[in-house]
């Protein structure tokens, strides 16, 4: 829990003080929140903070993706060609296996 919530501080740091510089320079604003306010009945509806929001979320999750899920996935194919597991997907469940033979038998003999 603790290694989790520093590790969330390098990543909010990483989007903070690197990705979001570099999108501030294409758009001109590090955030999007002067972007889409709509006043209806003297409400204002404030579409560019959430726009703020949600790109600092998919930022967030593909720093995320890219800095430890895909490196995980990596290490664990290494780990079962290493000790020859097949993968998940190969493996078929025996009942399933099973059954597709006894399709087969059937159709063989069908006229």
């Amino acid at each position: 829990m603790v290694i989790g919530a520093a590790f969330s501080a390098v990543i909010n740091s990483l989007v903070g003080n690197i990705i979001m510089p570099r999108i501030a320079a294409l758009v001109g604003s590090p955030n999007f929140d002067s972007f889409g306010v709509v006043t209806i009945n003297g409400n204002d509806i404030k579409f560019g903070a959430f726009l703020t929001v949600l790109v600092n979320f998919l930022l967030v999750a593909a720093a995320i993706y890219f800095l430890v899920v895909a490196p995980m996935n990596h290490a664990i194919e290494r780990r079962d060609r290493r000790l020859g597991i097949a993968p998940a997907e190969d493996a078929m469940d025996p009942q399933i296996a099973l059954l597709t033979d006894i399709r087969d038998a059937l159709r063989s003999h069908a006229p």
